[in-house]
């Protein structure tokens, strides 16, 4: 248990992530917890508008902030995939750094979406897009990236986008990181893994949300509607993320 008391909640030994293990599902009206848990919610946040934070609001937030250690003014985060995390990802940088933004994304309405929320630069999926990301940050490259996709060629563009000494933050997983040892040498770029996030960093999530610095694009749908959110999910149909409520 080493993990749980330095406070390191997702390296436990015997951690478990509630709604997900074995013995209890996340498609229900009840789910049996512990105190330690529960966050208190601020009266004007109710729980169907903050329950995406649990999960893909951590995720991003916990990303943001590695990156935001060593992003400095004048310097620039690239972010692939601007969907249920990415937007998060968007409002917590513009929160917490001043460094450039720069989106990466498939789709248009993504992109457009995500520029209304903080973004600097959008560069559209096109088959240009590692040169376009170049051309921005004047040929270095960005010194965070972060990957919420993960598959269909994103690490190997993503890791061509990040500058020497830079950092490549991979979330989405689908595919192998393939890069030659002598080239990470080189370059000496960093490459990070990301697992959603710790309690005390959701207390410091809900602290962004309760100042409205952070608020989730939704779509909900009643809890008899799940196979059809699942649905929408897999047809690129939903923006932001999909909430069951009860």
């Amino acid at each position: 248990m080493f993990g749980l008391r330095r406070g390191n909640d997702m390296h436990a030994a015997a951690g478990a992530f509630p709604g997900l293990s074995i013995k209890e599902g996340g498609y229900s009206e009840l789910l049996k917890t512990s105190v330690r848990n529960l966050i208190k919610l601020p009266k004007v946040l109710a729980p169907k508008d903050v329950a995406p934070f649990s999960d893909a609001g951590l995720t991003a937030y916990r990303v943001v902030k590695k990156a935001t250690r060593h992003l400095l003014p004048g310097q620039s985060c690239t972010i692939i995939g601007a969907g249920g995390l990415g937007h998060i990802a968007i409002q917590c940088l513009k929160a917490m750094c001043a460094a450039d933004i720069i989106i990466v994304e498939k789709s248009e309405t993504a992109l457009k979406h995500a520029m209304e929320l903080g973004g600097d630069h959008g560069v559209l999926i096109d088959g240009n897009e590692i040169e376009k990301v170049q051309e921005l940050t004047k040929g270095k490259g960005s010194e965070a990236v972060i990957d919420f996709v993960g598959e269909k060629g994103s690490t190997a563009m993503g890791i061509q986008m990040t500058s020497n000494g830079g950092f490549y933050y991979i979330v989405g997983y689908g595919e192998e990181i393939k890069s030659l040892a002598v080239d990470l040498i080189i370059s000496e770029k960093t490459i990070v893994g990301n697992l959603v996030g710790t309690w005390s960093e959701l207390y410091e999530l809900m602290e962004l949300a309760d100042r409205g610095k952070v608020k989730l694009s939704m779509q909900e749908y009643k809890l008899d509607d799940a196979n059809k959110a699942l649905h929408d999910l897999n047809d690129g149909k939903v923006k932001g993320r999909a909430v069951l409520v009860p």
